[in-house]
């Protein structure tokens, strides 16, 4: 689901002023993923907007999944109350539907000009961020891969780890692989998605690395995997050259992340003032540089490296699949019990 080439120009929201020595000050919880991820936003884009808003005080609630972050917001009782969440599109999807968000439209944001394909109808806040599914792999065991064909490459088998459906990598690599070996579309048939992916299951060394696939490949286990593209450079910056990341030549699929305004936000003004800084262009190019994913926001303008790592390339942009992730989302067990039933038996 590209982002159109119309700009997003994003700039913070003013704050009402804060006077006197002993004003409040405001405080504002944002709930996002842990590790790895944290360490990189909390420099690119945190800490930043901490310099800008001395007067608000941030709390970064570190969590696991998007879902971790769904069952905290069904809570009265979650301390410190979350007033900021990312969250994957498809459960931003179910917690608007249950009245936990705030909607986030263009008009809430001024001075931020936003592309109709940030916006997902049924989802409260627009998209923060896009990842992309790539190949993971040992430049130290083997020659950089450009196609996602090498999969299937009998000399790797038992060198190879997949995460298996439902994790959303082998949905989405399930989307790819019917695309690759020229199925029909996803909404009628993932057969031929199926029928390519189980082929090369005998191969697969396992199918749940512990702890994680990255991991797996640096302590020198597999030779390479399939997984998300923004953690994977993330890693592989520290690896010490143990793991790479490459970007297929035929394309991926991008993977939403969404920023998001809580129902119950104790102060809605620091809210979507951390809202609108994160969506401008500042922030945005922060978040590429730092943690590899590619921008929502159109006008900003990548260095080489930044794009070399990302798929924030025009050209890059242009050869990824069209993916409705609600409606994937209606699919996601059925595709998840056609691996259970026919992948990974094979193994």
């Amino acid at each position: 689901m590209p982002i159109t080439r119309r700009r997003l120009l994003g700039a913070t929201l003013a704050l009402p002023a804060v006077h006197g020595a002993h004003a409040a000050r405001r405080s504002l919880t944002i709930a996002a993923p842990a590790g790895i991820f944290q360490q990189n936003y909390e420099t690119a884009v945190i800490d930043p907007f901490r310099r800008r808003h001395p007067d608000v005080e941030i709390t970064y609630y570190p969590t696991a999944v998007s879902e971790q972050i769904l069952s905290l917001m069904r809570s009265r009782y979650t301390t410190p109350p979350i007033d900021v969440a990312l969250l994957e599109l498809t459960v931003a999807k179910t917690a608007t539907a249950e009245g936990l968000l705030a909607p986030v439209t263009a008009a809430s944001l001024p001075g931020v000009e936003l592309p109709d394909t940030a916006f997902t109808p049924g989802v409260a806040g627009p998209a923060a961020m896009l990842d992309c599914l790539a190949i993971a792999y040992s430049p130290q065991r083997m020659k950089p891969p450009t196609s996602w064909r090498v999969l299937w490459d009998r000399s790797l088998a038992g060198k190879l780890v997949i995460l298996p459906a439902p994790d959303w990598s082998g949905v989405a690599l399930t989307l790819i692989a019917n695309a690759l070996y020229g199925g029909n579309d996803y909404r009628e048939s993932l057969e031929t998605g199926i029928n390519a992916i189980s082929n090369i299951a005998p191969g697969v060394a396992t199918w749940y690395p512990i702890p994680d696939i990255y991991s797996a490949i640096i302590n020198g286990g597999p030779s390479i995997g399939v997984a998300w593209n923004a953690e994977g450079q993330m890693r592989a910056r520290r690896s010490g050259g143990k793991l790479a990341m490459a970007l297929p030549i035929e394309g991926s699929v991008f993977q939403v992340t969404t920023i998001n305004l809580a129902a119950r936000a104790k102060g809605s003004d620091a809210a979507l003032a951390f809202i609108a800084y994160a969506l401008g262009v500042e922030a945005q190019q922060a978040t590429a540089d730092h943690l590899s994913y590619t921008p929502v926001n159109a006008a900003v303008e990548l260095g080489p490296v930044t794009l070399a790592r990302t798929s924030a390339s025009p050209a890059r942009r242009d050869r990824m699949m069209e993916v409705d992730w609600l409606d994937v989302a209606l699919m996601r067990e059925r595709i998840a019990r056609s691996w259970r039933q026919r992948i990974i038996v094979r193994r």
